[in-house]
């Protein structure tokens, strides 16, 4: 992980600074805490996220007792370099109460997606046509896949870049409603192409 330069920063009168934690994989944000210069060194130097604890008035290693740690994979300054955000891998639910995130609602497109597939699947709301997708099965939702990729590949071969994002858009859709038919989403998709990312890194440092 680079390094940041914490002169660089401005901490507030507390000597802390706002740290933002995103996961990487999808855009969404699990939490806000405060560094200080030492949790943003620990941070650097161990990979995973340190934090002060202004209630406890201590540091706090993230995970340290419930195993949830956040191995952050980069950390930038915002352009008033009062507010850094860390782009994290959490190995567990990153709030205190248990939830994935810290704020309630999904944050991302692809989370609120998700979310709407996995719900039309267990409730089958009439008049939906996700609804009518799941009801035919997976076989007709697999045959619709390939209608979209075929109509895809056709748009590919025309000049019309928006009728080819329209295609795209709704191959990614069905891929979407055939990841939930399945009980899986985007956002698992997301993690195995951020694993493949992570071990060409390892395989070819700097």
């Amino acid at each position: 992980m680079k390094a940041i330069n914490p002169d660089l920063l401005r901490f507030d009168d507390h000597g802390l600074i706002v740290a933002i934690a995103q996961e990487v994989t999808s855009g969404a944000v699990l939490m806000v805490a405060y560094m200080d210069r030492e949790a943003l060194q620990r941070t650097v130097d161990s990979g995973e996220a340190h934090f002060w604890s202004r209630s406890r008035k201590s540091p706090w290693h993230k995970g340290e007792t419930s195993g949830n740690f956040l191995h952050v994979e980069a950390i930038q300054a915002d352009c008033d370099a009062d507010a850094l955000l860390l782009s994290v891998h959490p190995t567990g639910p990153a709030c205190h109460t248990g939830s994935r995130s810290c704020f309630a609602a999904e944050a991302t497109l692809l989370e609120q997606l998700d979310a709407t597939l996995a719900e039309r699947r267990r409730e089958r709301p009439p008049g939906s046509y996700t609804t009518t997708l799941f009801d035919a099965g997976r076989a007709a939702i697999l045959r619709k896949l390939g209608e979209e990729a075929v109509e895809t590949i056709l748009a590919g071969t025309e000049d019309d870049d928006g009728a080819l994002l329209h295609e795209v858009a709704d191959l990614w859709f069905h891929s979407l409603v055939l990841l939930a038919e399945r009980g899986l989403s985007g956002s698992d998709v997301l993690r195995v192409l951020a694993e493949r990312r992570r071990a060409r890194q390892v395989s070819q440092p700097g």
